[in-house]
């Protein structure tokens, strides 16, 4: 079906007089609002209900009206709006405050946004705009709220801004602002809040003539690339609470000057190059709660005077701090964290650390702190994060730290703790990370551990525990890391150690553990290293260990394995396989059969490399037949010589018996022909002639006087009867 022309027109001609209709309702004012609503894309409906119907717009959406009745506020924050800045808003000359934050304005902003003359109130904050900030922006004489932050607005701070009468607040933060922070800014002395921080600024110094804003409260100047020293003058920001320029390269001395900031309360100097001591005067900054100098080269000794004031947190760490730490530290009532890590201190924890206050944080790690414990750590149940690692701290854990429930991280390797860690300190419900390493810590592990259930790492290496690891360490569902080696741990590895699905690292080397691996260690899925070198562990090396995917570090060294090394080790990619002194037996299997490995498998006396096994056992039954051979070969010769041996005799024997018939004279005997005498016989029995014997007697060689040879044999003469 075609519609004719006449009806098109018709239909236009009806629009357009409806929407003329309820336009003439509407106010200019709803009209330009109107207009701005047409140049924004509007995807979630935020302005859906901006009605034309209306006479007013000041019960829209983000629209309020002053008291005659004319837009004097426009606030759309968040409303996910996107396209160009509606300059035509200026258009509303009693517009007081306009607020398009977080949004998705996508251009620059014209120069034209001067003529918004009536605006006290600008935040454009979380969009996209780029492109210079317009140094017209300075004329609008009544702004006292200025903010961009959070946008790609590039080049240089316009040097304009030093004309501002009466702006009171200026941030500019995380942009992509350039050149340096321009010295006009001191010019705006009404100005209460200076926030410039995270923009790529070029290297420049701290202008002296920003100590010009003596109603200054808070000034924020981190990662501004700041060079050089802190100027003498901001001594003369009496107002400022809130002093931040972290994360620069500054350098000198912190100026004495800054004990004149008298309303200072936080004070942060963290990461820049500052150096030498510091100074005095802190007992004039009796608002002061809150001191970070940590990251910088600072020297000498904490002051008294400085630990005196009510500070809730003290950060002085990664210095070259020396001496001790002041006891006036603990009398603050407000103090809830201090840490002074990586420094050269001395000398005791404060007795008292803890009693006053609720003490969160304490970190002193990397010092030379010595003596035991205070009893008072967590005397207010609040203390978190206990991290004292590599000082020279020893004696026992108080018992009353054993009852901090509270403590999520606890740090105390590398001390000389020692005696029995209280049997609660082991099941405490937050820790998280648990570390006693390298101390002479004593005594078993508590089976309370297993009340732990927020620990995923428990080192405690390198101590002098004994006894049985707990069945109740299965109870550690997170469990990532499980290091006790170096200990005097006995008994059996736990069946319940299959339980810990998350554990990634388990080394339990260097102990005097015994039986065989547990059951069910296929289950063990995130397994990434596992170390049970050193230990009298036995029994076959369990087959299950190649389905471990992810494992690639193992080392079953000098234990008392048997048997073969299962086949299936050649599924896992490891990056370090050691299984030598043991007492396994038979093939390597071929993917370990090479010089990578040769180390891996020494001081198994019954391995074999390349199948050699097989080959040695074929050369074994080749070697046993040949012998066979031979020993029958021995056997049948032996006998036909025993024989021939058997046939001799008898033929001697009846020689013997045919000679026995021969001649007997009186107690001579000759078996040979007559014709010699006696006497000529007898001569000649002597033992050089003797050539055998017989059961009855010696037979001689004889040598006749006419030349011939006989044998004569002498019977053994018999007793005689009566």
């Amino acid at each position: 079906m075609k519609t004719s022309v006449p009806h098109l027109i018709l239909y236009s001609t009806i629009f357009t007089l409806h929407f003329n209709y309820f336009s003439l309702a509407l106010n200019q004012e709803g009209l330009v609002l109107q207009k701005m609503k047409l140049s924004l894309a509007d995807p979630t409906g935020s302005l859906s209900g901006w009605s034309d119907r209306d006479a007013t717009p000041c019960n829209w959406t983000g629209v309020a009206c002053n008291r005659r009745g004319s837009v004097a506020s426009v606030v759309l924050s968040g409303a996910s709006l996107y396209g160009s800045f509606p300059v035509s808003l200026c258009r509303l000359h009693s517009l007081e405050k306009l607020s398009l934050l977080n949004n998705s304005i996508n251009s620059s902003l014209p120069l034209s946004i001067s003529s918004c003359r009536n605006l006290v109130y600008l935040d454009l904050s979380q969009n996209m705009f780029v492109g210079p900030i317009p140094a017209s922006l300075s004329d609008l004489h009544f702004l006292r709220y200025l903010n961009l932050e959070g946008n790609t607005f590039s080049g240089e701070i316009p040097s304009t801004f030093g004309k501002f009468k009466q702006l009171e607040t200026l941030i500019l933060t995380e942009n992509l602002l350039t050149g340096t922070i321009p010295a006009a800014l001191g010019n705006i002395t009404t100005l209460k809040k200076l926030v410039l921080a995270y923009n790529p600024f070029s290297p420049g110094r701290l202008a002296p003539e920003l100590g010009n804003l003596t109603n200054l409260e808070e000034l924020w100047l981190s990662y501004c690339h700041l060079v050089g020293p802190i100027p003498d003058s901001f001594g003369r920001l009496s107002r400022l609470k809130n002093f931040d320029v972290t994360c620069n390269e500054l350098t000198g001395p912190i100026p004495s000057q800054i004990s004149q900031m008298k309303s200072i309360v936080q004070m942060e100097l963290y990461n820049n190059s500052l150096s030498g001591p510091l100074p005095a005067g802190w007992s004039n900054l009796t608002e002061l709660r809150r001191f970070d100098a940590s990251t910088n080269r600072l020297t000498g000794m904490i002051p008294n005077e400085l630990c005196e004031l009510p500070l809730e947190s003290l950060n002085l760490f990664e210095n070259q701090l020396v001496g001790s730490i002041p006891e006036s530290i603990a009398k603050s009532p407000n103090l809830y964290e201090l840490k002074l890590f990586k420094n050269r201190l001395v000398g005791p924890l404060p007795s008292e650390l803890g009693k006053n206050s609720p003490l969160q944080i304490l970190d002193v790690s990397y010092n030379t702190l010595s003596g035991e414990l205070p009893e008072f750590l967590c005397h207010n149940g609040a203390l978190e994060d206990f991290v004292i690692f590599d000082n020279a701290f020893s004696g026992t854990i108080p018992t009353n730290l054993g009852k901090c429930t509270s403590l999520q991280r606890v740090r105390m390797k590398e001390n000389r703790f020692s005696g029995e860690v209280p049997a609660e300190f082991w099941g405490l419900p937050h820790v998280y990370l648990l570390e006693l390493v390298g101390n002479a810590f004593s005594g078993n592990i508590s089976n309370l551990i297993g009340g732990a259930k927020n620990l995923s790492t428990l080192e405690i290496s390198k101590n002098k525990f004994s006894g049985s690891i707990p069945n109740e360490i299965g109870l550690l569902d997170i469990l990532i890391l499980f290091s006790a080696d170096g200990n005097e741990l006995s008994g059996e590895i736990p069946s319940t150690i299959v339980n810990l699905r998350q554990l990634g690292t388990l080394d339990l080397s260097n102990n005097d553990l015994s039986g065989g691996l547990p059951t069910g260690i296929q289950s063990m899925k995130m397994l990434n290293e596992l170390n049970l070198a050193n230990n009298r562990l036995s029994g076959r090396i369990p087959d299950e260990i190649g389905n471990l995917a992810v494992l690639n570090y193992l080392d079953l060294s000098r234990n008392n394995f048997s048997g073969e090394i299962p086949g299936s080790l050649q599924n896992l990619k490891l990056n370090k396989l050691n299984l030598s002194d043991n007492m396994l037996s038979g093939d390597i299997p071929p993917l370990f059969a090479n010089s990578v490995y040769k180390d891996s498998f020494s001081g198994n006396p019954g391995l074999c490399v390349d199948n050699s096994c097989s080959r040695k056992h074929e050369a074994e039954k080749g070697k046993n037949r040949v012998f066979s051979w031979v020993l029958r070969s021995i056997f049948v010769i032996s006998g036909i010589v025993f024989l021939v041996g058997i046939v001799w005799f008898l033929l001697k024997y009846k020689r013997l018996e045919k000679m026995k018939k021969g001649v007997t004279i009186t107690k001579w005997t000759s078996f040979h022909k007559l014709g010699f005498s006696e006497f000529e016989i007898s001569d000649c029995l002597k033992e050089a002639n003797v050539i055998g014997r017989g059961a009855s007697g010696k037979v001689y060689k004889v040598v006749l006087s006419n030349g011939e040879t006989v044998a004569v044999k002498k019977l053994h003469e018999r007793p005689k009867k009566d």
